[in-house]
């Protein structure tokens, strides 16, 4: 037959149990109840919801689910003969959430998950199994919400070579930096307004720290360069030294600040690093604004392909998820890692010391006679070719500003001048250093 064609009996429905009720579980919920015939049409065969599993049955997530069976044990899901898919939303890298999926590739059913957490620290012994159990394993809702970017790379650019792969991995990070060039708030004031509007957490060490932005790059690293997952050799520096002076003289020099994460390969191995960065104003992740998200991939045939959404949310989440479903409802999968776990390498760590690019430096010293001989001194003895230098009073008068803008060299020469800086007493409190990425 054709598959064109329309099938001769109607195929049965696909079963699925949703793990974890929370804003995106009712999201989920509310997507396939809103477009169900729409969702069918496209899978080729109804998508029904047969149970649920959370904490707590009785909390009032402002939808009917009592037309659902409820199952207070998350086992019973992997045990019920009437259950083709289990949809993990509980969240963690280990627990609850890692048992269930373990529990479900291992009795042959098929695994959706928005965990970002969990695939980074245990996607290659998941993907394991779920290719000895020959049943599927998705996740593009771990990476950049309801951005298609996990089978856009997976799939759609599968024929490239990439050469790095690079974005804005976080909204609350992205949110908080918006705020401050925006408004001139303080990171402190900009973090208060993303947690009063619901993008941070009352703990928002996660985000502003880039961990959760690591978690991503990391898979987006073994999807673009068939490299195994290694999560612990992603480093992070986050968002939280930032202040407001930091952005208004990056835009001063035509840049603006974003929580960058960027993975490249190279001869010298596998670079995976979440920092802040200045983004020249030309660039397309500088338009990107509030909570959204960005990655950009560089293919060798295909060019630059940029994709931008809503990076997390109900809706965006939830679509996601859902389109992985009808993807397993079609019996459209492959390898998690678009090759078999035994075809992934295992790169070595790159020297991000040995990163040439040019660099922004910002440091706040007191206002004495030979502070700026001082720096020149420190640069010059780390051998640090020195661009462009601006001197201002600070905010508060506690000090002077001084930015340096650096000609191209190794990231580690900037480290080595900020280590000889540190033995000073005229430098007040910890300087900046931000790549300038190029385009």
């Amino acid at each position: 037959m054709s598959p064109y064609s329309a099938p001769t009996a109607p195929r049965p429905p696909l079963r699925v149990a949703l793990a974890g009720i929370g804003v995106v579980g009712g999201g989920v919920v509310r997507l396939l109840e809103a477009n169900r015939e729409l969702i069918a049409r496209r899978a080729g065969r109804p998508i029904e919801i047969v149970a649920l599993s959370a904490r707590d049955r009785h909390k009032d997530r402002g939808i009917d689910l009592g037309r659902y069976r409820w199952e207070d044990d998350m086992d019973a899901l992997v045990a019920a003969d009437d259950v083709d898919v289990v949809v993990e939303m509980i969240g963690g890298a280990d627990g609850p959430a890692l048992t269930l999926a373990r529990h479900t590739l291992g009795a042959g059913k098929a695994l959706v998950t928005a965990n970002k957490a969990m695939i980074a620290h245990h996607g290659l012994d998941l993907a394991r199994i779920a290719e000895e159990k020959d049943t599927p394993l998705k996740y593009e809702a771990a990476v950049a919400g309801g951005i298609p970017v996990i089978k856009a790379i997976r799939e759609g650019a599968s024929a490239n070579e990439i050469a790095r792969v690079y974005g804005i991995l976080n909204g609350t990070c992205n949110y908080i930096l918006t705020q401050m060039e925006r408004n001139g708030a303080s990171f402190a004031d900009a973090l208060a307004a993303a947690q009063a509007e619901g993008y941070a957490e009352a703990d928002p060490t996660f985000d502003v720290d880039g961990i959760d932005a690591a978690h991503k790059l990391s898979i987006l690293a073994a999807l673009c360069f068939g490299t195994r997952l290694d999560i612990d050799a992603v480093t992070a520096d986050g968002i939280r030294g930032l202040i407001a002076a930091d952005i208004r003289e990056a835009e001063a020099l035509g840049h603006r600040v974003r929580l960058i994460g960027m993975a490249e390969r190279d001869a010298g191995g596998l670079y995976q690093h979440v920092q802040p960065c200045l983004v020249p104003a030309d660039h397309p992740l500088a338009y990107v604004p509030g909570a959204l998200n960005a990655v950009v991939a560089e293919g060798n045939f295909v060019g630059r392909l940029f994709f931008e959404g809503a990076g997390a949310g109900a809706g965006p989440t939830a679509s996601a998820i859902v389109a992985d479903i009808i993807d397993i409802a079609r019996d459209e999968y492959g390898p998690a890692f678009a090759m078999p776990v035994d075809a992934l390498d295992a790169a070595p760590v790159a020297d991000a010391g040995a990163r040439i690019g040019k660099h922004y430096v910002r440091l706040i010293v007191e206002d004495r006679i030979g502070v700026l001989a001082e720096i020149a001194a420190a640069m010059r003895d780390a051998g640090v070719s020195i661009e462009s230098l601006i001197q201002r009073g600070s905010e508060d008068g506690s000090g002077v500003v001084i930015v340096l803008v650096t000609h191209e060299g190794p990231a580690k020469t900037i480290d080595t001048a900020l280590g000889i800086l540190a033995a000073s007493d005229h430098v007040v409190g910890t300087p900046m250093h931000m790549p300038i990425l190029a385009l």
